[in-house]
C-alpha cells in the first residue's frame, strides 16, 4: 500500500474508532452497561467447559468474556469501538483485492455503519458483532494464498469451520439485521442500571426530562423515596394511576420490566417478592443468567438468614473479575462489623407472612410490612402514595391519622378530604398540621388549576372530571 493510501486508510479508521468510542461512551453507555448486567463470565475451568461447547462456542466465549468489561463505561465503549473499527478495516482490506481505494473505502464505510447501527439495538448482544468480525477474518485469511485456485477452497474450509465455531451472525431478537438508536430507551436503561446500583442522585439527574413511561416513573419514585421526598415530589413526574409505583412480578411483563420489579420490594423489606423477581428475571433473560440477579439473590438470602443459599450465589460471584472482591467480603463468617450492622438493619423490616400469591394486592403487602416494623417509613410513604394514586382518600386518612408524616402532597390530600366531609375549618386544618400557606395555595389553585399541575389537587381533579 502506498503512503498516501495508507494515510487515508489510517485516517478513516481513526475517525471511525473515535466516533464510535465517543458515541457509546457519552451518548449511549447504558445499552452496554445493561448488557453486562445480563451476562456472567466465571474464571473457572469446569464452568467454561460446561458452558462453551457446541455450535457457536467460540463466539459465545469471546463475547461473554468481553461483555464483563462493560460494567466500566470507558472499557465497554472502547471494546465496541475496536470491534466496529476492526470490521471496517477488514472489509477495506478484502475489497482492495478487487477494487480501488475509494470504492473500497465506500464499501468499508457501509459495513461499518451497518454494524454500528446493529450495536444500538435495545437487546443486541456483542456476540453477533464478534461473529461478523471473525467471518471477515476467515475471508481475508483465505485471500492471502498466492494461487488463485486455492482461495475459494481455503475460504470454503475456513467458513465451514467458522460456521461450527461461530454460528450465525443474526438472531431474530438479539442479533437483528438492522438497528436504530433509541435515545428514549437509552435513558430508561440508564434509570434501570442506576437504580440497580442504588445511585439515587444519578437516577434523579436522568429523570429531569419526563419520558412518560411507567418504567421511568417507577425508578424516579424509588429514588425520591430513598431520599425521603416521596410525599413531596411524587407528582413532579408523570404517574399512571398506581401502576408506576409498584410493579407485580408476572410472566406477562416484559423481560425489562420484570428485572425492575424486585428493586422497590427489596428496599421495602419484602425479600420473598424480591427473590421471586430475581429468579423470574434469570429464567427470562437471554442467557438465563446475569450478574445483577445473582447479586440480588445473594443479598436477599443474606438478609433472610439463609446463609447456605447465599453462599451458593456468592461462590459463583467470587469467581468473576469485577464482583469477586465484594462476594468474598460478604461470605458468612468473613463479614466485617459494618456489613453485619447493615444486614441487621435490613432484617428489622422483614415480615414473616408469605405474600407470593398476593402481588395483585400490594396494599396488603405494605400493611404486612408495617405490622412487622411500624418504623418502616419507606413502606408507610409507599402506602400513603398508593392510596392517593388510587384516589382512596378514606383509606389514606385512616392510616394517616395513626401515623402522620409531614409532606406537601399529604397536606393537599387532607384539605380535599376535609372539604368533602364539611370539616374544612381553621381548627381542623390546624389539627392535621396543615399550614395556612397550603390553604392559600388551594384557593389560588381553584382560580387557575393549570398553574399547579404537580399538586394532588390537580391529579384528583383530572380523575374526577374524567368520570
Amino acid at each position: 500500500m502506498k503512503k498516501p493510501q495508507l494515510r487515508t486508510g489510517l485516517l478513516a479508521a481513526a475517525l471511525a474508532f473515535l466516533g464510535s468510542w465517543g458515541f457509546f461512551l457519552f451518548a449511549y453507555p447504558y445499552h452496554l452497561m445493561r448488557r453486562e448486567q445480563l451476562n456472567l463470565f466465571l474464571f473457572d475451568g469446569d464452568y467454561i467447559r460446561q458452558t462453551y461447547h457446541g455450535l457457536g462456542f467460540l463466539a459465545r466465549f469471546v463475547s461473554d468474556f468481553l461483555e464483563q468489561f462493560f460494567v466500566v463505561p470507558v472499557l465497554g465503549s472502547l471494546i465496541v469501538a475496536l470491534l466496529l473499527t476492526g470490521i471496517g478495516v477488514l472489509v477495506y482490506r478484502i475489497c482492495r483485492h478487487a477494487l480501488g481505494k475509494w470504492p473500497s473505502l465506500a464499501v468499508a464505510a457501509l459495513f461499518f455503519g451497518w454494524s454500528f447501527l446493529r450495536e444500538t439495538g435495545n437487546f443486541y448482544q456483542t456476540r453477533y458483532t464478534v461473529v461478523v468480525l471473525m467471518y471477515l477474518c476467515c475471508v481475508l485469511l483465505a485471500l492471502q494464498f498466492r494461487r488463485v485456485w486455492l482461495r475459494p477452497v481455503a475460504a470454503t474450509l475456513l467458513l465451514a469451520v467458522g460456521a461450527w465455531a461461530l454460528g450465525s451472525p443474526f438472531h431474530p431478537n438479539y442479533g437483528k439485521a438492522w438497528g436504530v438508536p433509541r435515545f428514549d430507551y437509552e435513558r430508561v436503561f440508564g434509570l434501570d442500571v442506576e437504580t440497580a446500583r442504588e445511585n439515587w442522585d444519578q437516577v434523579l439527574r436522568l429523570s429531569e426530562v419526563d419520558l412518560y413511561m411507567e418504567e421511568a416513573s417507577y425508578c424516579y419514585n424509588l429514588a425520591i423515596a430513598m431520599k425521603g421526598r416521596l410525599g413531596d415530589d411524587l407528582l413532579n413526574h408523570s404517574q399512571n394511576h398506581h401502576y408506576a409505583l409498584l410493579f407485580p412480578a408476572s410472566s406477562e411483563n416484559s423481560i425489562f420490566t420484570n428485572a425492575m420489579v424486585g428493586e422497590v420490594w427489596f428496599h421495602l423489606g419484602d425479600m420473598t417478592v424480591a427473590e421471586q423477581s430475581a429468579i423470574t428475571s434469570l429464567q427470562a433473560s437471554p442467557k438465563h443468567t446475569g450478574a445483577r440477579f445473582l447479586l440480588r439473590l445473594a443479598r436477599v438470602n443474606l438478609i433472610s438468614g439463609e446463609d447456605g443459599a447465599a453462599q451458593k450465589y456468592l461462590n459463583l460471584l467470587s469467581r468473576t473479575l469485577f464482583y469477586g472482591k465484594w462476594a468474598r467480603s460478604m461470605m458468612p463468617g468473613r463479614q466485617d462489623e459494618a456489613v453485619r450492622a447493615q444486614l441487621a438493619e435490613a432484617r428489622s423490616h422483614l415480615t414473616s407472612k408469605d405474600f407470593v400469591h398476593q402481588l395483585e394486592r400490594p396494599r396488603e403487602i405494605l400493611l404486612g410490612l408495617l405490622e412487622a416494623d411500624p418504623d418502616n417509613d419507606l413502606a408507610r410513604n409507599y402506602l400513603f402514595c398508593y392510596d392517593l394514586l388510587c384516589y382512596d382518600l378514606d383509606a389514606f386518612m385512616q392510616e394517616y391519622e395513626q401515623h402522620r408524616i409531614d409532606a406537601r402532597l399529604y397536606h393537599e390530600a387532607i384539605l380535599i378530604w376535609l372539604s368533602q366531609h364539611g370539616r374544612l375549618t381553621p381548627e381542623q386544618v390546624s389539627f392535621f398540621g396543615v399550614d395556612l400557606a397550603t390553604v392559600d395555595r388551594m384557593n389560588r389553585f381553584g382560580r387557575t388549576p393549570t398553574k399547579y399541575k404537580n399538586t394532588y389537587w390537580y391529579y384528583y381533579l383530572k380523575a374526577m372530571n374524567a368520570q
